[in-house]
Order: structure tokens, then sequence, then C-alpha cells
């Protein structure tokens, strides 16, 4: 069976699930429906723009087209603007931010780029994607994961490497105080990827924003400018979000040009227990008296 024909055979599962649902007993405690249609892809921009190397790996993982958000991000980071990437899950945002790093770092030796990530776990994931596009692409670029499961050895070793991911705890605690040992990394970083955007929020978002502005000053301090790329989840406010912990101005990409397929939202409101309706009447009585 092909992936198109799977496709359309867990549509027509689905569309019987919800009809079943509509045409029970039960419909009357659904308080809300609302049906959205599928999304063809729409791509943009030419790979062949790229670095031959960078086209060749992307080619071999059998990417051959970008879609439309992947090539606005690359463009404005081209263009030297912090860029925020708010689009729905499972759209390629991953290449948002590792397409403009590896061309940076296939066209200049001494470019470098920081990854933050908000759990080890997540970290240790994307850097193997990473290292699997690199390796596509035939070449060694230095890929370290920078935490606290990091053994020393592999630690001093990290400071050496071209593309650096870490966590806001490291870069705070293990990098910045430090930062004349890093001095190789801190002066050739050319892009700080910060993933997860909408984790940082609240006191724990403000503690980021601080370590941040502190990296941007430090990277200075050794002579570097880097663009910072986020990526978050739909949210409301992605642009206030990401200026506030960038601290600067961002370029919003919104729209994804993923395909999507059809998808059906229904609030199914569930009938209170006995004993919560026992509540109610004793709060009633309450309020009565």
């Amino acid at each position: 069976m092909s992936p198109l024909q799977a496709s359309h055979e867990d549509t027509n599962k689905i569309n019987q699930i919800i009809d079943f649902w509509l045409s029970s007993p039960m419909r009357r405690r659904f308080c809300a429906q609302r049906s959205l249609p599928p999304s063809a892809e729409r791509t943009a921009g030419q790979l062949d723009q790229l670095d031959r190397r960078l086209v060749t790996g992307l080619r071999q993982l059998g990417i051959v087209e970008l879609y439309e958000h992947q090539w606005r991000s690359l463009q404005a980071c081209g263009r030297g603007h912090d860029v925020v990437v708010a689009t729905p899950t499972a759209s390629g945002k991953t290449l948002c931010y590792n397409l403009p790093v590896l061309q940076s770092l296939l066209s200049d030796p001494a470019a470098r780029a920081i990854y933050i990530f908000p759990t080890k776990a997540l970290a240790r994931d994307q850097t193997e994607a990473l290292r699997r596009l690199a390796a596509a692409c035939s070449v060694p670029l230095g890929i370290a994961v920078y935490d606290g499961d990091t053994p020393p050895a592999e630690r001093r070793a990290a400071r050496k490497a071209r593309i650096i991911a870490t966590n806001p705890e490291m870069l705070h605690t293990g990098i910045l105080p430090h930062h004349p040992s890093w001095a190789e990394l801190l002066s050739g970083v050319t892009h700080v990827v910060v993933d997860e955007l909408h984790v940082y929020r609240g006191v724990f978002g403000s503690h980021v924003a601080n370590v941040l502005r502190r990296l941007r000053r430090v990277a200075l301090f050794h002579g570097a400018k880097p663009r910072f790329v986020g990526t978050s989840a739909t949210i409301a406010n992605p642009e206030e979000l990401a200026s506030t912990l960038f601290g600067g101005p961002v370029e919003v990409i919104r729209q994804s040009g993923a395909p999507s397929g059809p998808r059906h939202f229904l609030i199914y409101n569930p009938p209170p227990s006995t004993r919560a309706w026992a509540y109610v009447r004793a709060i009633s009585k309450l309020r009565a008296s």
C-alpha cells in the first residue's frame, strides 16, 4: 500500500468514527464542532542557490525542494535578521535553522553556532539529525553536546567544535563565566538557535532572556554579532516573545508551506457524575438560603 492510499484509508476511518459519534445519543454532549480542509504544500526557492555540498546532502536525504517557511527563514538569516518561526508541529522547523547554520559554516571555516534546547534529550535527538545531514554533505563539522551528562574529556574537546548543543543552565554556568576558554567558539559564532521558544515564559523565561543578553554581550566582546533564530509551536504572540527574549526586533514567519491533511475539532462536554450533581445542588441550596 502506498503512503497516499494509507492516508486516504486513515481519513475514511476518521470520518466513519465522527459520523458514528454524531449519529449516536452522545451527539448532545458535543458543544462545538469545526472541520478544516487539507492544505497543499507550498515550495519556494532553488536548492542550487545553496552550497553544492549542502545541496548534495539534502538530496541524499530525499529533500529536493524547500517549503516556503524554510526558504523564508534562510533568506531572513542571510539578510542578517533575527528570526522566529512559529509553524505547526512536524512542519519542518528544524531545517529553518539548520540550513542557514550549515550554509554559514560551509562558506566560512571560522564560523561557529550555538544551539540551545530546553532539555538534554531534545539536544541529543536534534544533534543526531544534524550529524546525519552533515555526514550526507561529506563535511566533518565537529558537532558536540555540552550538558550535565557530558564527560570531562568531551567537555574539553567541545571547545573546538563548530556547533555546540547545550541548554540555558550550562550556557549560564559552564560557558559564559569561562568565556576566555571558549574564545574560538564565541569569536566565530554566527548563529544562536533557540528551539522550543514557547517554553521560556514567566520567571524562567526572564532568566533565560538575561542569559541570552549576556551571551550577546560576551560574543560582541570577542568580536562576533550572531543572528538569533528561534522556533516555537503555534502561539499567539511569537514576535513579542522572541523580541523580549532576544532583546531586539525579529522577523516573524508564521505561515507554513508544509502540506497538512483535513483536521476535525470536536469539543465534548461529559455529563457530570452523581457526586458532582450532588455538589452542585448543595451549593445551590447554600446560595439560596
